[in-house]
């Protein structure tokens, strides 16, 4: 397999499927460790990494730290919230400070898009992209992947994914995109219109707004948070009315005359986006994203450390 170096992990776009499947093979081998007696290697032992988040996060943190900690490195956690940033200090002057400690990685999430990659170009460090404003979203779009994956065998090559929800507002659903499309799947994306980007088809993608003919497309459906913290007008009505009209519940999935697989990145709004006989069904792997997000994270953290991603 040819390996393309690449320093940082800021974004899907620009990579190909060949650095997708050397982090899924590399993941595959974490996944075991992670469910053996032991789930720790000291492979990053000499790295010292750190977590600066300067949005509020619980998940993607948690799952950053425990792959660091698992893979032996030393940790560092940073939250803007209390930190000098809120004195009015320069991202690149709280980085610059941090680097000072000697650290050799840094897991960021920003709400400004592109300030990850802002950031690569003015440090030495090593950069991950935990999430930057509306832009992308990568380990989510690795880990999502990984997980349909490994669901089907080893290949999502010809699976039609449907996204569904706030596709305008979501860095998890361009990511997911990127992603999808470089593994051969097909994608649609569903929501209300005012929710759908303006020439989201020019990356390759179906729009369907009506909900139920995209789930009788698909083969999965991820379905997406609304995401009332990034939007700045009434997209639409009520979450009542959304939720009748593009919520997941298990009417609608038992309507189907088919096994859907249902995922979701979180957090969960449930009773919003999906119910939770749906969410906790047989039919969904929410659970399971999470236990591979810490395997997938795992496998970028090394891969970057041994400059071989």
């Amino acid at each position: 397999m040819t390996e393309v170096k690449q320093k940082h992990l800021l974004g899907i776009k620009g990579m190909n499927a060949n650095q997708l499947e050397t982090i899924f093979q590399t993941a595959d081998n974490f996944l075991e460790l992670l469910q053996s007696p032991v789930k720790k290697t000291p492979a990053l032992r000499d790295v010292t990494i750190a977590n600066l988040f300067f949005e509020n996060s619980t998940r993607t943190r948690v799952s950053f730290e425990l792959a660091e900690k698992r893979l032996g490195a030393d940790v560092v956690n940073f939250s803007s919230s209390s930190s000098s940033v809120k004195k009015g200090e320069t991202l690149i002057d709280t980085v610059n400070n941090i680097l000072s400690m000697k650290v050799d990685m840094v897991v960021m999430r920003h709400p400004a898009p592109g300030a990850c990659r802002f950031l690569s170009k003015h440090i030495d460090a090593q950069i991950i992209n935990a999430g930057d404003g509306t832009h992308e979203h990568p380990t989510q779009a690795l880990l999502d992947a990984f997980s349909m994956r490994n669901h089907f065998g080893g290949s999502i090559e010809g699976k039609k994914v449907v996204i569904v929800g706030d596709i305008k507002h979501s860095r998890v659903a361009i990511s997911n995109i990127h992603a999808l499309r470089l593994l051969g799947a097909e994608v649609m994306v569903c929501g209300p219109s005012t929710l759908i980007p303006k020439n989201i088809e020019s990356l390759g993608v179906k729009v369907n707004t009506r909900i139920e003919e995209a789930l009788e497309w698909a083969d999965v459906a991820n379905m997406l948070r609304i995401q009332l913290e990034r939007q700045d007008a009434r997209f639409f009505p009520s979450l009542r009315e959304y939720t009748r009209l593009y919520g997941l519940d298990k009417n609608r999935l038992d309507a189907l005359n088919k096994d859907l697989l249902v995922m979701h990145p979180g957090p969960i709004n449930r009773g919003v986006e999906i119910s939770s006989d749906v969410a906790d069904s047989g039919q969904s792997i929410i659970l399971q994203q999470v236990e591979n997000g810490v395997a997938v994270r795992m496998a970028v953290l090394f891969l970057l450390a041994q400059g071989n991603l």
